[in-house]
């Protein structure tokens, strides 16, 4: 494992561009972590009490469809980011994320991440332009994949 720091972290696409300052104090959050295959990340409704950036390996993001069961909405990769949910006030998961093939990623404490939000504020509207950005692309790949799954329902119905 390697220490994390704001440099190392200023090679993620998620936070390329940053201030180096910014970079430092996100470093001082985050922990190099390695999920093996099949490890479930996090689960829809669960506390968002962390996030990653995916070095390595990729996951699968799902959400439990009611009389369905998990359906599974996205795929985020090298370079990825998992969990916006720890921005938002109810920090709670709103999807699910399991490991397809081991994961190594940069983990950070969500909430030493708000804290230096709060005392930088340039920091907290920076994540907060990015983590829109995510937000935006997973609706579209949830909305996708639900019109995908009514369309494929559709062609299998009986008249």
């Amino acid at each position: 494992m390697i220490q994390v720091t704001g440099k190392v972290l200023a090679a993620q696409r998620f936070l390329s561009g940053m201030a180096p300052a910014q970079l430092d104090a996100l470093a001082e959050t985050a922990s190099e972590v390695i999920l093996p295959a099949g490890h479930r990340i996090f689960a829809d409704g669960g506390y968002a009490d962390r996030f990653w950036l995916i070095e390595s390996g990729y996951a699968e993001l799902d959400v439990q469809v009611p009389g369905e069961g998990l359906a599974v909405i996205a795929t985020v990769g090298i370079g990825g980011m998992l969990s916006w949910s720890w921005l938002a006030p109810s920090h709670k998961w709103a999807f699910g994320a399991v490991c397809v093939t081991e994961v190594k990623a940069y983990e950070f404490d969500a909430a030493a991440v708000r804290e230096r939000c709060a005392a930088d504020p340039a920091l907290g509207n920076e994540l907060t332009r990015r983590m829109f950005e995510v937000v935006t692309g997973r609706m579209q790949d949830t909305m996708s994949s639900f019109i995908a799954r009514s369309t494929d329902a559709g062609r299998y119905a009986t008249p």
